[in-house]
C-alpha cells in the first residue's frame, strides 16, 4: 500500500504525542505523590519523608522539562501537518488551549521554581503551598486538553458551517458528554504509572538491599495506594465505555469485533479480525458478555461494523488488540496489587523475591496501558478527526510527501537522542545514586510499618 502524506502525517502525530503522553502524566502523578509525602512530612517531621520528597523531585523536575520539550512540537505539527484542522476547529479548541494557558501554565510557571528550587530558600509551609499548586495547575492542565479531546470524541455545543465550527454554548464545548469521565480516566491512569514506576524503582532497591528503609516507606505507599487505584480505574473505564457505545458506535464494535448488529453479543477473548472479509478468525469467546459490558444488558444490542462502509470504518484489528493490551495489563495490575496486600498481611511482602522481580518487571506496564488505551481511543474515531463531522483527510494539510519525510525522520533521530538517549541517562544516573543517606533514621520513623498487622519476617 501505497504511503500518502495524510496517513505518514498521522503515523509522525502518532509517534509524537505517544513520546509526549508519558511525561506529562509520570509528571502528574509524581506531583501528587510529593504533595502527599511533603504533607506528612510537615504533620510528622519524619526526615524519611523530607528525603524521600527530595529524591522524587529530581526525577520530577528531569520529566516535567521533557514534557515541555517534547509538547512543542505537537503545537507546530497543528499549523505544518494538519491545517485544515486548524482551520476548521480553531474557533472552538483555540480557547481551550488558551485557557490552558491562562490556568494551568500561569500557576506553574509561577510555582514550579520554588517547589523545585526553593527547599532551602523559603519556609517550608511556603515549600508545600508551591507544590500543592504545581499540583493544581498540572491537573488543570490535563483537564483542558482532555476536554478539547474529548470535544473531538463526543462533539457538543458547536455547529458547523461553510467548513468551520461556530461555538453555540462554551459550557456544551467545555463539559461535553465524555469529557468528565475520560478526564477522571486518564487522570487515574497517571497516578497508576506513577505508582508502578516508584514501585518497581524501590523493587530494585529491595532486591539489592539498599536505601532499604527509603525502599519500603515507598513501596509500601504505591502498592497500598493501586489497591484503590485500580478498581476505580476498571469502575470509569466501564463508564467511558458506556459512552463510547452510545455516541460512537463503530468504535465499540471495532473493539468488540462486532460486524453485524446483534443483541447479546459474545466477548471475544481472542481472535483475528479479518477486515477484508468482515469476520472473525480463530475466535475464542464468552457469550453475552460484550452486550452486558458495554449496555449493562445480558441482550443488549451492539451496532455491527457493516452498517457503514468499508471506507468509514477503523483499522480494526489494531483497535482490537489495542484495547485487550490495555484491559489485560490492567487486570494484571490489579493482580499485582492484590498479590501485595496478602503479603503485606503476613509480613513478608519486602521479603519474596519473585515478588519483588515481578514488581520490578511491571515498571512500563501502566505506561503501556495507557498508549494502548490512547491508541484504541484514538484509532477507533477514524476516519474522523472530529466523530461524524470533520474527516481525517480533510484536517491534513496539502504538502509534499518528502517534506513530511523529512520532518518525520528528524523527529526520530532527536527523539532518539533526546528521550531514548539524555532522558533515560540522568534518570538512572539518579536512581543508581539513590536518596540522602537514611542510617540515622530509626525503624519507627519508617512509614507505613506501623500499620502492618503482623511483624515483618526476617
Amino acid at each position: 500500500m501505497a504511503i500518502d502524506t495524510e496517513t505518514l502525517s498521522r503515523a509522525q502525530f502518532a509517534i509524537t504525542i505517544a513520546f509526549h503522553i508519558l511525561f506529562p502524566a509520570f509528571s502528574i502523578g509524581l506531583a501528587s505523590f510529593l504533595a502527599v509525602f511533603e504533607g506528612a512530612w510537615l504533620k510528622t517531621k519524619n526526615p524519611l519523608y523530607l528525603v524521600i520528597c527530595k529524591f522524587w523531585t529530581k526525577i520530577f523536575a528531569l520529566t516535567f522539562g521533557m514534557g515541555v520539550v517534547s509538547g512543542i512540537v505537537m503545537e507546530f505539527q497543528l499549523g505544518t501537518n494538519w491545517s485544515g484542522y486548524s482551520h476548521a476547529v480553531g474557533a472552538v479548541l483555540g480557547p481551550l488551549f488558551t485557557y490552558e494557558v491562562m490556568t494551568a501554565f500561569f500557576i506553574e510557571a509561577g510555582f514550579l521554581g520554588v517547589m523545585i528550587l526553593g527547599w532551602d530558600r523559603v519556609g517550608s509551609k511556603l515549600h508545600f503551598t508551591a507544590t500543592v499548586l504545581v499540583v493544581i495547575g498540572v491537573t488543570l492542565s490535563a483537564f483542558w486538553i482532555n476536554s478539547a479531546n474529548s470535544w473531538m470524541q463526543t462533539p457538543a455545543g458547536a455547529h458547523l458551517d461553510s467548513g468551520l465550527f461556530i461555538v453555540d454554548s462554551w459550557l456544551d464545548v467545555i463539559l461535553n458528554p465524555s469529557a468528565f469521565v475520560r478526564f477522571s480516566h486518564m487522570l487515574i491512569a497517571a497516578y497508576v504509572c506513577t505508582a508502578f514506576a516508584i514501585a518497581s524503582v524501590c523493587a530494585h532497591y529491595l532486591i539489592n538491599k539498599i536505601h532499604v528503609n527509603f525502599a519500603k516507606c515507598c513501596f509500601n505507599f504505591s502498592l497500598l495506594a493501586l489497591i484503590i487505584l485500580m478498581p476505580l480505574q476498571i469502575y470509569l473505564g466501564d463508564e467511558s465505555g458506556i459512552i463510547v457505545h452510545e455516541h460512537q458506535p463503530i468504535k465499540t464494535a471495532a473493539i468488540e469485533g462486532v460486524w453485524k448488529t446483534e443483541k447479546g453479543a459474545p466477548l471475544l477473548l481472542f481472535a483475528w479480525p479479518d477486515q477484508a472479509n468482515q469476520k472473525n478468525l480463530f475466535t475464542l469467546s464468552i457469550p453475552k458478555l460484550a452486550s452486558l459490558i458495554n449496555t449493562h444488558e445480558l441482550d443488549g444490542e451492539l451496532t455491527g461494523l457493516s452498517t457503514v462502509a468499508l471506507a468509514d470504518q477503523p483499522n480494526v484489528p489494531l483497535v482490537f488488540w489495542a484495547f485487550r493490551v490495555m484491559v489485560g495489563l490492567g487486570l494484571l495490575m490489579l493482580l499485582t496489587a492484590i498479590v501485595y496486600v496478602a503479603l503485606r498481611w503476613r509480613g513478608i511482602a519486602h521479603n519474596q523475591s519473585w515478588y519483588l522481580f515481578w514488581v520490578r518487571a511491571m515498571a512500563p506496564a501502566g505506561f503501556i496501558a495507557m498508549i494502548a488505551g490512547w491508541v484504541t481511543a484514538e484509532a477507533g474515531r477514524q476516519p474522523w478527526v472530529v466523530y461524524n463531522a470533520l474527516r481525517t483527510i480533510d484536517a491534513a494539510s496539502n504538502v509534499p510527501l518528502h517534506n513530511v519525510v523529512a520532518s518525520f525522520v528528524l523527529i526520530l533521530l532527536v527523539y532518539g537522542i533526546l528521550f531514548g538517549i539524555f532522558y533515560f541517562k540522568y534518570f538512572f544516573f539518579t536512581l543508581n545514586k539513590g536518596p540522602a543517606d537514611l542510617t540515622s533514621i530509626s525503624p519507627p520513623f519508617v512509614y507505613m510499618d506501623v500499620s502492618n498487622p503482623k511483624q515483618e519476617k526476617q
